[in-house]
């Protein structure tokens, strides 16, 4: 792994983008069908089930039955999916907790290359 991020013990949110990051960008398209990138189905069953995965997409909302129903056969749990989101940068602001914990990661990763970040809980945050 190239990254480790430190984490608290908290529950979180995960807020993942779909294409490029968790399945093949633009598969749905170009192949008719998604395919979930290496590692990517891994990664997302070692999210704690008290956890909220949340999915954005530029996808229109035309495509959400096949996304949500591609999910659903390869067991990829999930809270909810935004459709329609703009192409352009993603913003996250969050506030830090009195404590100094920063309530915000970003991390970009290469289109089509599942993250090689790893995440650790640091019990002293």
């Amino acid at each position: 792994m190239s990254e480790i991020v430190k984490l608290s013990t908290l529950n979180k949110t995960w807020i993942l983008d779909l294409d490029g990051t968790i399945v093949k960008h633009n598969g749905y398209i170009t192949d008719g069908y998604d395919t979930l990138l290496g590692g990517a189905k891994e990664f997302l069953d070692s999210i704690p089930d008290e956890d909220m995965v949340i999915f954005i997409t530029s996808r229109t909302e035309e495509y959400s039955e096949k996304t949500k129903d591609f999910l659903r056969k390869n067991e990829i749990r999930f809270d909810h999916i935004i459709f329609g989101a703009p192409y352009g940068e993603r913003i996250l602001i969050n506030d830090k907790k009195v404590s100094g914990l920063s309530t915000a990661v970003a991390i970009n990763t290469e289109r089509n290359i599942f993250s090689s970040i790893g995440f650790e809980i640091d019990k002293s945050l």
